[in-house]
């Protein structure tokens, strides 16, 4: 949870995820700092020669604000222009239509039991849920 670096605010985002901007505002971490410790993290996690990629589900739209934020509070994004959408690869995997690929029915077939908390982290953490069970459906259906 960061503090906001501005007065401006939307109230639906703020309602649907159960924030306050006073509480932010007290208790949140500065934005530069979590950016800092999201990329030593990355760093970290990141095995030696690996390249890291961003995936969420709707990357685009995740992705946009995460590499803001980098850029402005670091001057660099460390995923670079690299992002995995997991709307799109579920829609290609299992060759669907863009229409069938809402996040509800994504979490029911891929038997992810944790329901949308809208949470940045559990929301993340869920999201990884749902990525490895889909790269465990690419791994099944390889020919070795």
């Amino acid at each position: 949870e960061l503090k906001p670096d501005s007065k401006a605010f939307e109230k639906q985002a703020l309602d649907v995820s159960h924030l306050s901007i006073e509480k932010l505002s007290k208790k949140g971490t500065s934005p530069r700092e979590a950016l800092q410790q999201f990329a030593d993290w990355v760093d970290k996690v990141l095995p030696t020669g690996a390249v890291p990629i961003f995936s969420a589900f709707n990357a685009p739209f995740d992705w946009m604000f995460v590499n803001d934020y980098f850029h402005r509070y670091l001057g660099y994004n460390p995923f670079g222009h690299k992002a995995l959408d997991i709307k799109a690869l579920y829609m290609g995997l299992r060759k669907t239509q863009w229409s069938e690929t809402s996040y509800h029915q994504i979490v029911n077939e891929c038997c992810v039991d944790t329901p949308l908390s809208h949470h940045a982290l559990e929301d993340a953490i869920q999201q990884a849920k749902i990525f490895q069970s889909l790269l465990s459906e690419i791994g099944e259906n390889q020919d070795v």
